[in-house]
């Protein structure tokens, strides 16, 4: 996730790369039901990128021999074609039920990212596993439809999840009952969102998440949390909506400054270079529109998790500058009040099926893909996302 304003615009060096990108993006996003590949990310990345194991294959990671993968599309409620990538297990029986039929899990974010870097990967594993998995692009994204380009609002987003739980369902290898979701950084947030209103939603789990309504609102670390920053930046909107509505915000600043902190290091190092860099994601390119995600900072949700009856695991790494969205979002879910919010509910009525997982030396991109030792995802595998832990997680509550 990035947050508006704070990790800003890529050099001027950048721009005509960017602006092609969209452009890319906007042409690929008119015919969603065709076969759709990759133009070449920046050029200098081309020879890094030996990961290709099937045709036209366009994702961050290299494809598992594992799994069986297709493009797919399916409509929202608001009536926008999202694009995805569904992973199925290549030859596992192990969890069937039954009935013969798969469970399965909808992956989507880190919010301004696409399907092809860590939601793909997320995907990948779980069908690894025994899920049919899909990762999609949220509306106005990547590959899937929407115009302006880049914008987000919580409803939208939430309706987004549930859209995709609406495509599993319809699935013939899929056990509609047995329907989970995975939220990645800003789109962990929105998965418990997504948890609370949709029951059908089994089981949740948010990864390294973001509460994109609260550090939109209050800024980072809630620095930011006073009516005369608010308004400051209410004006600012404002303002921007009349002079130029389709100025882009700038995805994780580049080149990085000396003295950025330690996290948006960590986001360049997955954002810009072949570790996670893809030409139709925001966070690696031009980012969001200034403007369009201003939704997100006028408005709290979450106000409802307490309520949500299915199981539900945060997870965090013990470094992670966002740590205190997901423990704040725990205990509100549990005990229906917490630290950053002003607001007060009753306990969860099923506390006990709701966990709170810290990694030992994780930090927040290192769950994005597990980490690696040297920079630029050079040196050896962390190996810091407890797949199996995961996929125990899934087993035992889609039941």
């Amino acid at each position: 996730m990035l947050a508006v304003g704070l990790l800003t615009a890529c050099n001027s060096g950048n721009k005509q790369t960017n602006d092609e990108n969209m452009k890319q993006e906007m042409q690929l996003t008119q015919e969603p039901n065709e076969q759709r590949e990759q133009s070449g990310a920046c050029s200098n990345f081309a020879e890094s990128r030996e990961r290709k194991s099937e045709a036209q294959w366009d994702k961050v990671f290299p494809l598992s021999e594992k799994v069986s993968h297709r493009k797919v599309t399916f409509k929202t409620q608001y009536g926008l074609t999202l694009a995805a990538d569904l992973y199925t297990p290549a030859t596992s029986e192990q969890s069937r039920a039954g009935n013969g039929k798969f469970p399965a899990v909808a992956v989507s974010g880190p919010f301004g990212a696409t399907k092809e870097q860590s939601s793909g990967l997320y995907a990948m594993k779980m069908a690894e596993r025994g899920f049919v998995a899909l990762a999609f692009d949220p509306s106005y994204t990547g590959e899937s439809s929407g115009e302006p380009r880049r914008t987000a609002s919580p409803d939208i987003n939430t309706e987004d999840f549930m859209a995709a739980v609406d495509f599993l369902s319809q699935q013939e290898d899929v056990d509609a009952g047995r329907i989970g979701i995975i939220g990645i950084c800003g789109w962990g947030g929105i998965a418990l969102n997504a948890a609370a209103a949709d029951p059908r939603i089994k089981a949740t789990v948010a990864s390294t998440m973001y509460d994109m309504t609260r550090v939109s609102g209050n800024g980072y670390f809630d620095s930011e949390d006073k009516e005369e920053s608010r308004h400051a930046a209410r004006e600012a909107l404002a303002k921007q909506r009349l002079a130029d509505p389709m100025a882009m915000a700038g995805g994780v600043i580049d080149p990085l400054p000396d003295d950025v902190p330690q996290f948006v290091k960590d986001y360049h190092d997955y954002y810009k270079t072949p570790r996670g860099y893809h030409a139709r994601s925001g966070n690696s390119n031009d980012g969001w529109r200034t403007v369009g995600t201003q939704a997100y900072a006028n408005a709290r949700f979450l106000y409802y998790i307490n309520e949500i009856r299915s199981s539900v695991m945060v997870r965090h790494g013990e470094k992670a500058h966002s740590r205190y969205f997901g423990e704040a979002a725990y205990h509100y879910m549990v005990d229906g009040k917490a630290e950053g919010y002003n607001t007060t509910g009753k306990p969860n009525p099923n506390p006990e099926n709701k966990q709170l997982l810290i990694i030992p030396g994780a930090s927040h991109c290192d769950l994005y893909d597990g980490g690696f030792t040297e920079p630029v995802g050079q040196g050896e595998p962390k190996g810091l996302i407890p797949w199996d832990t995961l996929a125990s997680f899934f087993a035992q509550h889609l039941q």
